[in-house]
């Protein structure tokens, strides 16, 4: 199949930004009482917002103090502003997608600020996107409901039908499903488990992503 258009995640898609994120999470959950491996965190929440990760936490015992979300987000900014890489070969799909005439978007379940913090650190990556980044907190419409893909696909003007979505967690593929969208899922580390099980195709290097799409 050929696409219209294609719409990416954000962390762990675009930019490497979930082993830092992670790493302050753990240090975080073992202080208020919830130690958890990188892996158990991996799979109880990646994908999702703070807002969640703070709900989930704190049923699992967590001892959360009030206003932690915010100040973790703040904390976080600052230890991914310190530096925050690309995914390695992302630039070269979007070439390849440029050189198609294929247009793309971001849909992140990360906030506006934070793609600032991270994207922006690649003025270049940056100015590709740039009017083209749709945060679903900001919109009210997180993954795993299908309204951000939705949107991103409006304000590209294409049917969701026609869309390929770029995930990395089975949240994420949940939504591009409802939203009826074709996903890919990349599984950098892993079998990809998660995503397979929400009707992703899972891949494991940006090189192929090319030739999944059709360009």
């Amino acid at each position: 199949m050929t696409f219209d258009a294609v719409l990416f995640d954000c962390d762990g898609v675009l930019v490497d930004s979930e082993p830092m994120t992670f790493a302050l999470l753990g240090e975080d959950l073992a202080r208020f009482g919830l130690p958890l491996s990188h892996t158990e965190m991996e799979h109880l929440f990646i994908g999702g917002t703070i807002v969640g990760v703070g709900h989930r936490a704190t049923q699992m015992g967590a001892r959360l103090p009030e206003g932690w979300v915010a100040d973790f987000y703040e904390r976080l900014y600052a230890r991914l502003a310190t530096g925050t890489d690309l995914v390695p070969g992302i630039e070269a799909v979007l070439d390849r997608l440029d050189a198609a005439g294929l247009p793309y978007a971001v849909g992140s379940n990360g906030t506006g600020h934070k793609m600032q913090v991270t994207l922006g650190q690649h003025p270049g990556l940056w100015a590709r996107l740039e009017g083209r980044m749709f945060s679903g907190q900001d919109l009210g419409c997180p993954k795993p409901a299908p309204g951000l893909y939705l949107h991103a696909a409006a304000a590209l003007g294409v049917d969701p039908s026609r869309c390929a979505v770029i995930e990395d967690s089975a949240t994420g593929a949940r939504a591009a499903k409802a939203a009826g969208m074709a996903c890919f899922g990349y599984a950098a580390t892993g079998s990809g488990e998660g995503l397979t099980a929400e009707g992703a195709t899972v891949f494991t290097s940006m090189q192929d992503l090319p030739a999944l799409l059709g360009v």
